[in-house]
């Protein structure tokens, strides 16, 4: 299998299209099963209609002002004027039904394309909650880091223990003020470094087992890694020093991901959906697209 870098220009426009009232797709999208646990809470009632808590912190969500699952209410800021906000979309929204606009052709075509373009967001939140998962972005991250640490040289130091405990309570020996060094020799079961306070030279991160590269990746130059399992034990790493820059953290690259990996889900599902379609232009001529949906990009395990 060839990695490829992660590419995300290709997906663009799709993004525009079918994300645009979102604040992020992947990210910030508010996934059925989190809206399954709002209640229907009465927020504000204009003339005898309710605005719900839900749709404040729907909208919050949209705009990128919360993340979904946010803990959010009359005590914030943001939610009293996204409410105001909504109180006044819903009176011109009462006015619009008084004038008779809803009635009017072109209004009802109109809604009916907004009703279509928020069909297409809840089938992009459902793809959310089922294949933008975090498993799914630790395996892609996984696979960047590699690509990013091809050529990267780094010289580490780690200490291996048998269980999680001695590992867990040596790392918060370093994080109340002990140097990584001076526990070495006493508590590393590794006879190969634990002479050299550790240190296991310079190396390729991609040399070394999962979930090596990840950590090395994660873990700033003079800093100590939290304790990792590998089939050796447990370990606590530090990266001494770096002869190459290093590739962004999981954090870092997580928005990135999850927009990645729901954009390729929404083309994967549009290409199937155009191939079993049956569209026509106007007059009964065969529709041919401008444009392609953005190719699906296989996923790190498969085979290319």
């Amino acid at each position: 299998m060839r990695a490829r870098p992660l590419i995300l220009h290709g997906h663009i426009a799709l993004l525009a299209v079918l994300c645009l009232p979102l604040a992020s797709c992947g990210e910030n999208v508010l996934r059925p099963a989190d809206r399954a646990e709002v209640e229907q809470t009465v927020a504000a009632m204009v003339n005898g209609e309710p605005v719900f808590v839900e749709d404040v912190e729907l909208e919050a969500v949209a705009r990128g002002l919360i993340s979904a699952g946010t803990d959010f209410g009359p005590q914030d800021d943001a939610y009293t004027l996204v409410l105001d906000q909504l109180i006044d979309q819903k009176l011109m929204a009462q006015e619009a039904e008084k004038l008779g606009l809803d009635r009017d052709p072109m209004g009802r075509r109109r809604l009916e394309m907004a009703r279509e373009r928020i069909l297409g967001n809840l089938l992009v939140e459902s793809l959310v909650s089922v294949k933008v998962t975090e498993e799914a972005i630790n395996r892609m991250y996984g696979e960047q880091v590699r690509l990013q640490q091809a050529n990267d040289r780094v010289r580490v130091a780690h200490i291996l223990t048998e269980t999680e405990e001695t590992a867990r309570a040596l790392y918060a020996q370093i994080e109340g003020g002990a140097s990584f060094e001076s526990l070495v020799f006493n508590n590393s079961i590794d006879t190969r470094t634990r002479m050299e306070n550790g240190d296991m030279g310079w190396l390729s991160p991609n040399d070394l087992a999962e979930p090596f590269p990840v950590v090395i990746a994660n873990t700033p130059a003079g800093e100590v890694s939290p304790p990792f399992q590998t089939d050796q034990g447990w370990h606590i790493l530090k990266v001494k020093d770096r002869r190459t820059e290093p590739p962004k953290t999981r954090e870092e690259m997580r928005p990135e991901i999850a927009t990645f990996l729901t954009l390729n889900e929404v083309s994967r599902i549009l290409r199937r959906l155009r191939t079993e379609a049956t569209i026509e232009q106007g007059g009964g001529e065969r529709y041919v697209p401008s444009t392609d949906p953005a190719p699906a990009t296989p996923d790190p395990g498969d085979d290319l």
